[in-house]
């Protein structure tokens, strides 16, 4: 009887609150409203009401029994039925890669685990795009690509058991992380402080190409599994999503990565990696649109909330921009940078409206960064009521050189570009321009601003108004025009 009142209890909550999201007034309605851009509204995917259980499919939440088989089926299940709630309840759900299917809600209960293996024979190798160019990656741990309606909710956890993919740099870590890495099997030092997953993965990376390796038939790229570590959730393609409340954590690449969506809600979540994860953004929305990111935190070993919208000639070949974006309310920890644009944005970025959010201990609070060759135009852009603190290198940058570094790192190589000679502009020349930055507090920063753009393409048409910024050093602007400050107080601090 415990356990039938139970059951009915949990249908309800979930009917409940299915129900507070997509009948009568929709909650997400207030963010698109009196925008400085035309948006439509965005409103959360309807998801049929009826109900399984991941256990009643064979899977058993010891941490041990792998379970992707019984995630299949139970998503099988569902998608003929028309849809529904996949409840993976208390446990540790030990899996290989899910593919969720439209009209599906992965609905994680509070005390689930989902943790995915490490064991690469799972994941196939498939076309796909990592870092904005056309290329080949394992399959991600968590995926859908060309679903409608799809949802992942509830109060637990996905974990992508990153730590047995990523490289990690010793330069990154305390004494103890180091010699827990170094003791970790099938690794190696491909050279002094640079710890790799296998032999394989340093082959790869000799021959790759900012991540992009060389490989041309199957075997070849099937050897080199280990250095094809994916993103760990994968959304291509769809429509009416909704990421809500869940925790995702400790991804192999990158945490949360849609592209080519529409219509997209992320609300509540917690995105997390190590600090020493390497390229282990937090989210990075590509080519989306009608996007709001609300409500939620990241602390990520990379770049927190980050657009953009492919790279280079594959970018400008998709030309798909990342348009109509709203990010309010949330939290960004560690990280390259707190809201970032670029350095893939080749398809173009606009319509983005950035406001009440706080980044706390970020290596740069608002970063925008490209170079040439990679084209795209980056207008429109509104940030508002922005509250920092600890920013390591600069409050806000502007940086049209970006090479694949880190600020932070930029500065203690010495890197000096030459922002002098001009060259031709041609498709190849990005663009920032349109964007309106206000109501900037900074409480504490290793310089307050750098504005870095290019001979041939100033940085053009930015506003800087209500800004309060302690720095150690002061800004910078080299190549600009038409830049307006109102009320910009920087005080300089040691």
């Amino acid at each position: 009887m415990k356990k039938l009142i139970s059951i009915a209890l949990m249908t309800l909550a979930i009917t409940v609150q299915a129900q507070d999201c997509c009948k009568g007034e929709n909650p997400y309605k207030k963010y698109t409203q009196d925008l400085p851009f035309g948006m439509l509204e965005v409103k959360a995917p309807v998801i049929p009401e009826r109900q399984v259980n991941l256990k009643d499919f064979g899977a058993v939440g010891d941490g041990a029994t792998l379970c992707t088989d019984a995630f299949a089926k139970a998503i099988e299940a569902l998608s003929n039925q028309g849809g529904g709630h996949l409840i993976v309840p208390n446990g540790v759900w030990f899996t290989g890669p899910i593919i969720l299917k439209s009209n599906i809600d992965l609905h994680l209960e509070m005390g689930a685990v989902i943790k995915f293996s490490a064991d690469e024979s799972l994941y196939a190798v498939i076309k796909t795009s990592f870092e904005g160019l056309d290329t080949r990656r394992c399959q991600s741990p968590l995926s859908a690509n060309g679903a409608e309606n799809i949802a992942i909710t509830g109060q637990g956890v996905i974990d992508g058991n990153g730590q047995f993919w990523r490289p990690v740099k010793k330069a990154k870590m305390t004494d103890a992380q180091w010699k827990e890495v170094l003791g970790r099997p099938g690794g190696m030092e491909s050279r002094p402080g640079y710890w790799v997953p296998n032999q394989a993965y340093a082959n790869a990376e000799k021959n790759a190409d900012m991540n992009v390796p060389k490989a041309q038939t199957d075997e070849e790229w099937n050897a080199i599994k280990r250095f094809l570590r994916p993103v760990m959730v994968s959304l291509v393609n769809c429509k009416n999503v909704l990421l809500k409340d869940v925790i995702f954590q400790n991804s192999p690449a990158w945490n949360i990565h849609p592209m080519l969506c529409e219509n997209i809600i992320i609300d509540g979540v917690l995105a997390r990696n190590p600090s020493y994860a390497q390229n282990g953004d937090a989210l990075d929305l590509e080519s989306c649109k009608n996007a709001l990111i609300v409500n939620s935190k990241f602390d990520a070993g990379d770049d927190g909330i980050c657009i953009k919208s492919g790279k280079d000639a594959d970018g400008r070949r998709r030309g798909r921009p990342c348009e109509n974006v709203v990010v309010d309310g949330c939290t960004v920890f560690a990280g390259h940078g707190g809201f970032v644009v670029g350095s893939e944005m080749s398809g173009g970025v606009r319509n983005i409206l950035v406001k009440n959010c706080q980044f706390l201990g970020t290596d740069v609070g608002l970063r925008f960064k490209s170079t040439r060759g990679r084209g795209g135009i980056v207008e429109n852009i509104f940030i508002n009521n922005i509250s920092m603190t600890d920013i390591k290198t600069d409050a806000i940058t502007f940086n049209m050189y970006y090479g694949g570094k880190s600020v932070a790192e930029m500065l203690a190589d010495g890197d000096n570009p030459d922002n002098v000679t001009k060259i031709p502009i041609t498709e190849e020349t990005p663009i920032f321009r349109h964007i309106d930055i206000r109501n900037i507090v900074c409480s504490g920063a290793g310089r307050a601003m750098e504005f870095n753009g290019l001979p041939e393409m100033p940085i053009e048409d930015i506003t800087l108004k209500d800004i309060h910024i302690i720095a150690k050093k002061d800004a910078e602007f080299t190549n600009y025009k038409n830049v307006k400050k109102e009320n910009v107080i920087i005080t300089l601090k040691p």
